[in-house]
């Protein structure tokens, strides 16, 4: 086991109130497996990335839990610790490359400051380094390219180097959010192959961070679905999409179009909206828009149970604790 985080909780703390951004969460990720977290906008993936990372910025902060990294929690390191780990053992490719890059540094500059930090080499070995990276992600004519700002790049070229600079120092883990967000279909696969190769080539653990169930029927090899702040699912890829459990993800999944679906009908669109954050519902948070809700949903947060090895929060599994269950 590489990373684990046991009954993680990191909040908000607002004039109106207390946000809770992650709600006690707790899950492993072993040395070279892709797991992916996947849910809507505000269910918490982006701030469980910033919370092992530790670059959580007030007014938020890490209320209760453990962040394991190799028998050490994170939580109880220092600041020039953690640096020390940042960049180096643990690596993270942010959504935006265009505002995560410095607009008034060449790419070369960027990468070989990792390098020369964390690796302890000179800056014609830093050099080297970043020119092999570069090419490495697949970015042509690297020698030259390194030269380049970073607004003299197409989206899907910062993103592989984004990516080339997260992987310099050849991470243990490497957190990648959103890696394909805003880039067009072709350029995606690309960078999903990209993460995979570099997977294998360095032996590496990738969390992987989205909403698009398209990536991570790609990509994954086992899938965590978070809603408000909440871990309610929990799955190898396949049997995720083949026997999802919570009437969630199974909305999430009967939203996805399918190219071979000729009919007319529309498609299906989970009823309702989020609940705000500040003002949460008593019970489960998705009982509003649950079409399987029962009174018991509205007053009583429900345990995630393990199934088979499938996790899942849902009363409608109380009874199937024991034995098999197939998916809704």
């Amino acid at each position: 086991m590489l990373l684990e985080l046991k009954n993680l909780s990191t909040e908000f703390k607002l004039k109106r109130g207390i946000v809770k951004a992650v709600d006690d969460i707790s899950f492993t990720i072993d040395k070279g497996e892709i797991l992916a977290i996947v849910g809507e906008s505000g269910s918490g993936k982006s701030v469980t990335a910033l919370s092992i990372m530790g670059l959580l910025q007030k007014p938020g902060r890490i209320a209760s839990g453990e962040i394991i990294y190799k028998s050490q929690d994170l939580n109880k390191l220092s600041q020039k610790e953690l640096q020390k780990l940042r960049g180096n053992r643990i690596s993270m490719i942010f959504q935006e490359p265009m505002t995560s890059l410095n607009p008034v540094w060449r790419i070369k500059d960027q990468i070989m400051e990792s390098i020369v930090t964390h690796m302890q080499v000179s800056k014609k070995e830093a050099l080297a380094r970043t020119i092999e990276m570069l090419d490495t992600v697949g970015i042509p004519s690297a020698a030259e390219r390194a030269n380049d700002y970073p607004h003299q790049m197409s989206g899907g070229m910062r993103q592989r180097v984004m990516t080339a600079m997260a992987l310099a120092c050849e991470p243990e883990l490497l957190i990648a959010d959103e890696p394909t967000t805003a880039l067009d279909v072709t350029i995606q696969a690309q960078i999903l192959e990209l993460l995979y190769r570099m997977r294998e080539k360095f032996h590496m653990a990738v969390l992987l961070i989205t909403h698009d169930l398209g990536v991570v029927s790609e990509a994954a090899d086992r899938v965590i679905v978070m809603y408000c702040g909440k871990i309610v699912e929990e799955a190898d890829v396949r049997t995720l999409f083949t026997h999802p459990l919570h009437p969630y993800t199974v909305g999430l999944l009967q939203s996805i179009p399918q190219i071979d679906d000729d009919s007319d009908q529309r498609l299906y669109m989970i009823k309702g909206m989020v609940p705000n954050p500040l003002n949460m519902p008593p019970g489960c948070s998705f009982s509003d828009r649950c079409d399987h809700s029962m009174e018991r949903c509205t007053r009583e947060m429900p345990e995630l149970q393990v199934i088979d090895g499938h996790k899942v929060r849902c009363f409608l599994y109380e009874e199937a604790k024991e034995g098999g269950v197939s998916g809704k």
